[in-house]
């Protein structure tokens, strides 16, 4: 099983808390989407033939693509790539964006899955991030995409947000069930420094949300949504029964994956490698038929600790049976720490299988990090 993702490196506007690579000058479009053309054609070996489960579109704002030339990549992905039965095909789209025009045609030329940049419902948050949207926007266009037949989406949620109280997290939370999308993903705001928050963070003009906070903000989206009937079976993902997303399970679970755009990345089981994250230098190489990207060859140790990193995360955990016989690598070298994290009840260790709970997801990127091999 392999994925293809596509980066859209364009948008409206910045919102203060993206680290994303990105550019707010959509002049460049046309020749964007031709060079991201051309490395789908240089790129068609990448997966080794592997049979595309998993077509994703994101960004930057790839709803602010034209449909004609969503629709030309499309075809060139069909003709170079062997095309799973099940494909599953996702756009993300801002709900600014979303017509029943534009959803119209997105779902003529094959897209079946969307996801929805809603992030907040109150029209004060949304300004404090500087999204472009309102929260009545949030909810009309997922209306929108239940009109046109949509009937696999997924919205995006953040909490632990400058503004956001518990109060207004949980009327999020009470408006998103009431829209019921198949999935959502919520994430913790992290405060990167090249980004407006950070630069606030630093000069003083704002304070991040504390850990107390986003640890409630967290335990009541888990309980939530699980009462609802979602599965949480990534840290930031929640899904009903057949609608976990095929992009997310195929990075998760170490599938092929092959990353076109600047900034994207890629992986094939030896090696992965990532575009230069600049919009010029991207095209210039490609008009010269050269991707511009670095290469790494993986390591055992890389393979070890990428393991540990995304299996720790889902609700799957890591199977050190596996482990120890891929890679000859044995947790029991760890000392007395596996043994600690299941009496803080941060971590189950059923027969051979590693697997965090719910509170030991909020730990997982440092529970991963004190595993791994050095």
């Amino acid at each position: 099983m392999a994925g293809i993702y596509i980066h859209i490196p364009f948008c409206k506007q910045a919102c203060h808390y993206c680290d994303f690579h990105f550019s707010t000058n959509t002049r460049t479009k046309v020749p964007m989407l031709q060079a991201i053309a051309e490395e789908l054609r240089l790129q068609k070996q990448y997966t080794g033939g592997a049979q595309v489960q998993s077509i994703y579109f994101g960004g930057g704002t790839p709803s602010l693509i034209e449909t004609t030339a969503l629709k030309t990549l499309l075809l060139l992905i069909a003709q170079h790539f062997s095309l799973g039965k099940d494909l599953e095909i996702t756009l993300e789209a801002n709900p600014d964006d979303v017509t029943l025009a534009k959803l119209a045609a997105w779902r003529e030329m094959g897209i079946n899955r969307l996801s929805i940049g809603v992030q907040a419902f109150q029209d004060s948050v949304l300004k404090d991030i500087n999204r472009v949207h309102n929260g009545q926007n949030g909810v009309a266009s997922v209306a929108l995409a239940r009109q046109a037949g949509f009937d696999n989406l997924s919205i995006d949620l953040m909490y632990a947000l400058p503004g956001m109280n518990q109060a207004m997290w949980e009327e999020n939370l009470a408006t998103a069930m009431q829209l019921q999308p198949e999935h959502i993903a919520a994430y913790c705001l992290t405060i990167e420094k090249r980004t407006v928050f950070g630069h606030w963070l630093a000069q003083g003009k704002l304070k991040a949300v504390d850990e107390e906070t986003a640890a409630k903000q967290y335990e009541t989206l888990v309980e939530v949504l699980t009462a609802h009937g979602y599965a949480h079976y990534e840290v930031s993902n929640f899904g009903k029964p057949g609608h976990f997303s095929q992009h997310n399970m195929n990075y998760w679970k170490r599938g092929h994956y092959l990353g076109l755009g600047p900034g994207a990345h890629s992986y094939n089981g030896a090696t992965r490698q990532h575009n230069v994250a600049n919009n010029q230098r991207y095209m210039d190489s490609l008009q010269r038929g050269v991707v511009p990207c670095t290469v790494e060859v993986l390591t055992t140790k890389d393979h070890i600790n990428e393991y540990l990193m995304t299996g720790l995360r889902t609700q799957w955990g890591c199977d050190m049976a596996w482990l120890k016989a891929q890679y000859g690598y044995t947790l029991a070298e760890e000392g007395n720490y596996l043994p600690q994290l299941v009496e803080r009840k941060l971590a189950l260790f059923n027969h051979h299988q590693l697997i965090l709970t719910s509170q030991g997801k909020l730990l997982a990127d440092q529970i991963a990090a004190d595993l791994f091999v050095a």
